[in-house]
């Protein structure tokens, strides 16, 4: 009974000394982990395990991390964390626009991925508390049902992946109000924002993108410079 409690982890990387070494951590930690060496593997463990959580490295043989999670999204909201080589800022914000939850630098401490491993699935426990109880939040044409984690403009439905659910969701709560980036970091990543950290910043701007091509201009996200953002409804 222990066992079907703990929380699995699928590491998808071509590195096997660094698997290995990650699987040995977290099931210290732990957690249950399974591996796989490149994405086609790493789809199909996501289908027979079911995992809680994917860290995918994006350098990998044939489909690289990218395309192995605009494959994953087209059926599965799991949490996932990428990783991405040292600099390589174009991989990052590739791997959030594709529906990352956040993105480590190889090479990591691996201290701080199980940090991160563990804000992540504390914020996914927190969506699923909330989902036993209805929220609907209506801003002007924007509404979202957390309990369905669903959000429109309108009549247009709005693709998000579950972190821009929760930035979209923090900024509606406080409409015409600044939201500070560190609360949205907190809140909708799990973890506190970083010097020089973009994360949010990409996720924001994906939100954007994506409420813009519903063709509806009433609703807009404001950068408050040096503090943060405000949602705004003409």
């Amino acid at each position: 009974m222990e066992q079907s409690t703990r929380k699995c982890i699928l590491l998808v990387d071509d590195d096997r000394r660094l698997t290995a070494m990650l699987t040995e951590l977290l099931e210290a930690e732990g957690y249950s982990c399974v591996a796989a060496p490149n994405g086609a593997r790493g789809l199909l463990l996501l289908n027979e395990q079911r995992p809680d959580l994917v860290v995918l490295d994006v350098m990998m043989p044939g489909a690289d991390g990218i395309e192995t999670l605009r494959t994953l999204r087209e059926t599965s909201t799991v949490p996932v964390i990428m990783l991405t080589a040292l600099g390589e800022n174009a991989d990052r914000i590739r791997g959030l626009e594709a529906g990352a939850d956040d993105y480590l630098a190889k090479p990591f401490v691996a201290r701080e991925l199980l940090l991160r491993i563990r804000a992540i699935l504390k914020r996914v426990s927190e969506d699923s508390g909330q989902a036993q109880e209805p929220e609907l939040l209506e801003v002007g044409p924007l509404r979202v049902q957390m309990n369905r984690q669903s959000a429109s403009v309108g009549s247009a439905e709005l693709q998000l992946t579950n972190t821009e659910l929760r930035v979209l969701s923090a900024l509606m709560k406080k409409a015409g109000s600044v939201v500070t980036r560190q609360y949205l970091s907190q809140y909708a990543i799990g973890r506190e924002l970083l010097p020089y950290d973009r994360t949010l910043d990409t996720h924001v701007s994906n939100l954007r993108r994506k409420i813009t091509l519903t063709g509806d201009s009433r609703c807009n996200i404001r950068t408050v410079r040096g503090s943060g953002y405000r949602l705004t409804v003409d």
